[in-house]
């Protein structure tokens, strides 16, 4: 009895040592088939190999680089702005209390339009010192050629008649001051006369355009350094358009483009690219000013604005658009290596149209047999296969 139950006992511990040998035996092969499966996967991470069933469900087809003349399609975006020397701030030459506003805030006007209308009593004055020199003007002409006949015949002196005609040029000079104060102010002085004097005075528009700030308010008393209004002139409007870095040298002042905005994408309007900016700032882009080719009241000072640029056709290789596939912001093609294994290559694209895109340092590729349809489901199995 003691025999069998030392038996049983010794039967159990072998079965125990098997199993645990088998176990780590097991433990052996998994981390094997694990280590030599992650190796397979590195050594294979751009290669993909397709069954016959795949191949019929992606249906594959191959192309090859190709020679053709293209032509480039530049999108850019941007906003509109006005140029500082179309943006005007008026104020009054004398100063006075606003009497009257004429124009709100955005409301067109046309050149030579009052925009307000300013009071004060020096109006006044400076229209009766101008008359009242006129006046002394014309009585020291009348003296100074009086005094010139008389000292012909020397019945006066030379002395009074330089004092007549000192007297007569200094009034000269005075009136001619005057006059041109006036006509600062918008008063003629040649018509003005004792009956027409006035305490008001207008503010013309300089051009035609917009107003863009209103900075004064009615019975306001302003000051000649103050400023009145803001006005835009929309003949300044430039467009400030944004180039990404692979486009900046194909872009080009003279270069004519299409613009439009988001509200009407349908109508486009005629531009011509003025400057373009030499630096690339952090965004990775540099700035284009481009101008209208005609003023159009439908594009306003900070509306966004989308831009085409045609770049003139040129001889160069490529492939069709669905070869190429983009991951992580780089561009990879397949080639098609046989035995239904497929190699994915990394390749550097140019310009592009809506069938063509353009490769650059095509010769790598040379004789090879490409992908073209199903390029992308190659690109989804080769993810799958390295997730």
């Amino acid at each position: 009895m003691h025999f069998k139950n030392i038996s049983i006992y010794s039967l159990a511990l072998i079965l125990a040592l098997i199993l645990t040998l088998s176990s780590c035996s097991g433990k052996k092969e998994e981390e094997k088939t694990v280590y030599e499966n992650t190796k397979f996967t590195k050594n294979n991470e751009n290669s993909v190999h397709l069954t016959e069933k795949q191949i019929q469900s992606v249906g594959i087809t191959i192309t090859s680089i190709q020679n053709r003349n293209m032509e480039k399609l530049v999108q850019l975006n941007g906003k509109a702005e006005i140029a500082p020397s179309h943006i005007s701030s008026v104020s009054s030459i004398m100063g006075g209390h606003i009497k009257s506003i004429n124009v709100i805030n955005g409301s067109h006007f046309n050149k030579g339009q009052v925009l307000a209308v300013v009071e004060d009593p020096q109006f006044i004055q400076l229209q009766q010192d101008y008359l009242v020199t006129k006046a002394q003007l014309e009585a020291a002409r009348l003296n100074f050629n009086r005094q010139k006949d008389l000292n012909t015949s020397k019945a006066s002196s030379d002395k009074t008649m330089q004092t007549a005609q000192a007297d007569y040029t200094t009034l000269n000079a005075t009136l001619r001051g005057l006059e041109e104060k006036l006509r600062i102010i918008g008063i003629n002085a040649k018509g003005l006369h004792t009956g027409n004097i006035r305490s008001k005075i207008n503010i013309y528009a300089p051009f035609a355009g917009f107003v863009s700030k209103i900075l004064v308010n009615n019975g306001q008393y302003i000051n000649p350094a103050d400023t009145l209004f803001e006005l835009i002139n929309p003949s300044g409007l430039l467009l400030e358009l944004k180039v990404f870095e692979n486009d900046v040298n194909d872009v080009k002042a003279g270069q004519e483009i299409v613009v439009y905005n988001n509200q009407n994408p349908d109508v486009k309007s005629n531009a011509r690219i003025v400057s373009v900016v030499p630096s690339i700032e952090n965004g990775g882009s540099a700035t284009a000013i481009a101008k209208l080719s005609s003023v159009n009241s439908e594009f306003v000072k900070g509306m966004y604005i989308n831009a085409e640029v045609n770049i003139s056709s040129r001889y160069t290789q490529g492939l069709p658009n669905e070869a190429i596939v983009s991951f992580e912001n780089k561009n990879y093609v397949f080639e098609d290596l046989g035995k239904s294994n497929y190699k994915m290559i990394p390749v550097v694209t140019g310009i592009s149209d809506d069938q063509f895109t353009e490769i650059l340092k095509a010769d790598v590729l040379k004789g090879k047999k490409i992908v073209q349809k199903g390029a992308y489901s190659l690109l989804m199995m080769l993810k799958n296969k390295a997730e």
